[in-house]
């Protein structure tokens, strides 16, 4: 496994998803800043990128991208745009029905370029 450039961050925005592929499957990207944090114990102020699945495996729709960041209690979460069930961006979980998740994938910013661990060899 290798990590693959998505892009560079100053082309996402703050808590608006943005659809990309990436070794053929439609991701969702969350630029989230680090205020968003609830109880963060973060070491600095950096933000964060998400990256999950595109497909919300509930409406059956490629539409996560269009998805609203918000908090769960503690939990920083995406909520689908169709059905509002709401998605953890750290786990995939649904917080609603959790036989049902979203694909996440490993992010790192680097040099403000978004990077994402490929699960391709």
């Amino acid at each position: 496994m290798m990590w693959k450039k998505i892009c560079d961050i100053n082309q996402l925005s703050p808590y608006q998803g943005v659809g990309s592929v990436f070794d053929d499957h439609q991701v969702a990207l969350f630029l989230v800043p680090d205020e968003a944090f609830v109880g963060s114990s973060k070491p600095d102020n950096s933000p964060r990128v998400f990256a999950v699945g595109n497909w919300d495996p509930i409406a059956r729709a490629y539409v996560m991208s269009r998805g609203i960041v918000g908090n769960q209690g503690e939990e920083l979460c995406v909520a689908s745009p169709m059905y509002k069930q709401h998605f953890s961006l750290e786990t995939g979980a649904c917080l609603e029905m959790p036989e049902q998740s979203l694909r996440t994938w490993q992010v790192q910013i680097k040099n403000d370029e978004v990077w994402i661990k490929s699960k391709q060899p």
